[in-house]
């Protein structure tokens, strides 16, 4: 029964930050204060709790790598699917449609399930996963749609083309001046995130066997315990009901997306990896997360507005816990 009630328990959060925020509990850009806690104090005070409380064994990298192939792969599906539509439909399925929410669900759903030490895989998943999402997806939906950073569509006058207008650098300083501010962009984005800095210091302690300090275990337990409140209740103060059915039809081809994707990631996971059936369980289970918490922050920053986001993430959180209770009950671990 626990299994099933720590992920409801996460559901009525957001239904609490959504229902404070339509009773004017809260602001309608509150959320921002949340965004920012999350991403640069509470998700790496988490991270770091649990490579200093948990054993993580450096073989299991293998995990992180077949974790970014999960992440990686539908971003380009969806990319070439779409390349008829309108780009501000692009990016919202790009930035939504692949990556998975596992620090803020899917870990209290594996630890639910199967212990603390479900942690572990999920973990290393996770490192894979952080590669896409904390970083990877939002620089891959720039380029690929030409979209500018530190603007977001509207400002930058999106209209009905499949992408931005660009126009490809002809002489050589021209390309030189290009790939140096690609580099820039692409280092700005993945090291300017706090989760993904932590993870390779983290990655890094480990491949040196160095272990982290009791003091810092310490330190960092009330962070990881409160990363589920503070990114939930940051889902339901952003997120709002869809407001045309266009907005019906964004979420709904989001739903489409993902879902095909998680059942043949999960298929795969169970049938094909070369994991102990514990481990596999645990994969099983992080490739049926839904949309990430780092989807809202992107989404915000490309389209200027994360409510319809948020609402997805809702959506596909429900979807996601019936999944894992199916799939938990079919695994039999």
């Amino acid at each position: 029964m626990s299994a099933i009630l720590t992920p409801v328990g996460l559901l009525l959060i957001v239904l609490a930050g959504y229902l404070f925020k339509r009773f004017g509990l809260f602001g309608q850009k509150d959320y921002r204060v949340l965004q920012t806690a999350e991403f640069n104090i509470v998700l790496p005070g988490a991270i770091v709790y649990s490579f200093a409380t948990n054993p993580h064994d450096i073989s299991l990298l293998l995990i992180s790598v077949f974790a970014f192939l999960f992440a990686f792969i539908p971003i380009m599906f969806i990319f070439l699917a779409t390349r008829k539509r309108n780009v501000t439909d692009r990016a919202f399925l790009m930035l939504n449609g692949a990556g998975f929410n596992l620090g803020c669900f899917s870990f209290p759903v594996v630890q639910s399930f199967w212990g603390a030490g479900a942690v572990v895989p999920a973990a290393m998943f996770d490192i894979g996963n952080c590669v896409m999402v904390a970083a990877g997806t939002n620089v891959l939906t720039q380029q690929l749609l030409h979209i500018q950073p530190g603007k977001t569509l509207a400002e930058q006058h999106a209209d009905s083309a499949p992408t931005l207008p660009y126009e490809k650098p002809k002489d050589r300083d021209a390309k030189r001046l290009a790939r140096r501010a690609l580099l820039r962009t692409i280092g700005k984005s993945f090291f300017g995130s706090v989760p993904f800095d932590t993870y390779l210091l983290m990655i890094a302690l480990t491949v040196a066997n160095v272990k982290i300090p009791n003091w810092i275990a310490s330190m960092t337990q009330p962070l990881s315990g409160a990363n589920a409140l503070v990114s939930m209740l940051m889902v339901g103060m952003l997120m709002d009901l869809p407001q045309s059915k266009h907005d019906v039809k964004e979420v709904m081809a989001v739903i489409a997306w993902r879902i095909p994707f998680s059942v043949a990631f999960a298929l795969i996971s169970w049938f094909l990896l070369p994991f102990s059936a514990s481990i596999r369980a645990v994969m099983v289970i992080c490739t049926l997360s839904p949309i990430a918490i780092f989807s809202t922050l992107f989404t915000d920053k490309v389209l200027g507005n994360a409510k319809l986001a948020g609402f997805s993430l809702a959506i596909t959180a429900m979807i996601s816990l019936a999944m894992m209770a199916v799939a938990h009950a079919l695994m039999g671990v």
